[in-house]
């Protein structure tokens, strides 16, 4: 097929050879099958901050640490050198988290390099060499529902020891292939202690796989791994080796609704100190 633009540069170094299809095209990026050494590979085309139609990016952006302090305030005030080092952030994060994810013993996709925004990584095949199907679109009977299931609670607790929450897991960004469940698609994904968010993204990440792993084994629905885990993450006890039960005492009280709101104007004050104390910089 014809080289997409995007991909040139990587023909041109010599990264790629071939491109071969179009395999899919995401809410942030477009994939494509590539020849790369000989090897077949994928080519992963990360879109422009206007053209994803990622939702509330922002959150996932929250407490990602930037070593340049210029960069940084670049960043914050949203310029056009800003949003360009904003979308190298939004790149970067994906290749360190899988970097780390492969460091803590869960099944993600080999990185080969990064280049003008098109991430190399492995192509994640079946048995035939076939492009594996995503769960989503794989059926199975209980028990395999129970041990894939068992298995991704695992890489979501291995994930949380690396310090990171996946924040948009489901069934539609986990491959299947002959040994298991792979884990695909961490550009968002968060700092478990750096982001507010995390906790909550956590809960949704595990209550999606349940969920959907819950239509073959309805007894998974009962389970409650995410508060298991957040709550042995916060008291420093959870580690590669922890055994989840997937019990866990749910809190009924009522949420004091006073003191949440005072904190949050705490929060935003502090916040506006803080941007009235970087303007002063800027001036100076």
């Amino acid at each position: 097929m014809k080289i997409p633009k995007r991909i040139q540069p990587l023909v041109d170094d010599g990264l790629v050879d071939e491109v071969i299809s179009r395999l899919m095209s995401g809410k942030e990026a477009d994939v494509y099958v590539v020849r790369s050494h000989g090897q077949i590979r994928c080519a992963k085309v990360y879109k422009e901050a206007a053209q994803r139609s990622f939702k509330k990016a922002v959150n996932y952006q929250e407490g990602r640490k930037v070593r340049n302090t210029r960069r940084g305030r670049a960043m914050e005030k949203g310029s056009k050198y800003g949003r360009k080092q904003q979308e190298a952030s939004w790149q970067n994060a994906e290749i360190e988290a899988l970097e780390k994810l492969k460091n803590a013993q869960v099944r993600v996709p080999e990185t080969y390099g990064c280049l003008d925004g098109v991430l190399l990584m492995e192509l994640i095949t079946d048995e035939n060499g076939d492009v594996a199907p995503r769960l989503g679109d794989v059926t199975m009977p209980a028990e395999q529902a129970i041990e894939d299931h068992s298995i991704i609670m695992t890489y979501i607790m291995r994930m949380l020891c690396a310090g990171i929450v996946h924040g948009d897991l489901s069934e539609f960004n986990v491959l299947v292939d002959q040994y298991g469940p792979v884990i695909i698609d961490l550009p968002q994904a968060v700092d478990a202690a750096a982001n507010n968010h995390a906790k909550s993204m956590l809960i949704r990440d595990v209550d999606n796989m349940t969920n959907y792993f819950g239509l073959f084994a309805p007894d998974l629905l009962k389970s409650h791994y995410a508060q298991e885990m957040w709550e042995l993450y916060e008291n420093g006890q959870l580690t590669i080796e922890t055994e989840l039960t997937g019990k866990f005492k749910l809190d009924t009280h009522s949420a004091d609704v006073d003191s949440v709101m005072d904190e949050i104007k705490a929060i935003i004050a502090e916040e506006s100190a803080r941007q009235e104390r970087l303007n002063a910089l800027e001036e100076e």
